[in-house]
């Protein structure tokens, strides 16, 4: 199983290191033909807007029809990404979760914290840093983490994200899942 780790901004090296841990082949994608040799795509935090200039108009276009086929794993900026509707300010998204999304939605950098959430039903420790806030799920969003009442997790089809770093704590239960979210589409 080959991965790739969208390597543009962000702390896409923390992703390919759980991910190797886990027994997957990594790539690091930094240019879009990349994406033809790949099995699932994991969109690392960062800024959301810095990732949409770096990856200029055809580098959106290859993501977005890698997204609509392809498994893909969106953290943070990643999530925002993912989303149909972004909020705060305004701005373009893959499309390929029916969600809105809001950035910042917890504050600015000082306001990062580390919480207890749950995923898949268990306790899981979750790092907010600048992190987006889930405002509206569509009808095929699945909720598959929450911290308190708000989904910070959801999976639709092959597209996975949260809004949380889960690259930054000890738990592998999320990218497990992810890899899972791939074997499942390669098989």
């Amino acid at each position: 199983m080959k991965i790739g780790v969208l390597a543009l901004q962000g702390d896409f090296d923390a992703h390919r290191k759980r991910l190797e841990e886990l027994g997957a082949e990594v790539v690091l994608v930094k240019k879009p033909e990349q994406l033809d040799g790949i099995d699932g795509l994991v969109i690392p935090g960062g800024e959301s807007g810095t990732f949409l200039n770096l990856l200029g108009d055809a580098g959106f276009e290859k993501l977005k029809q890698f997204v609509r086929v392809k498994p893909t794993f969106g953290t943070c900026a990643g999530a925002i990404l993912l989303a149909t509707e972004v909020e705060n300010p305004k701005q373009v998204g893959l499309g390929a979760l029916d969600i809105r999304i809001r950035r910042n939605a917890y504050g600015r950098q000082i306001d990062s914290s580390i919480r207890e959430g749950s995923f898949s039903g268990s306790p899981l420790e979750m790092v907010f840093i600048r992190a987006p806030k889930i405002e509206r799920l569509g009808p095929g969003v699945e909720v598959i983490g929450t911290e308190g009442k708000d989904p910070v997790a959801v999976r639709q089809g092959k597209v996975m994200a949260a809004t949380f770093h889960p690259e930054l704590s000890t738990d592998s239960r999320v990218h497990r899942a992810f890899l899972e979210l791939v074997s499942n589409g390669t098989r």
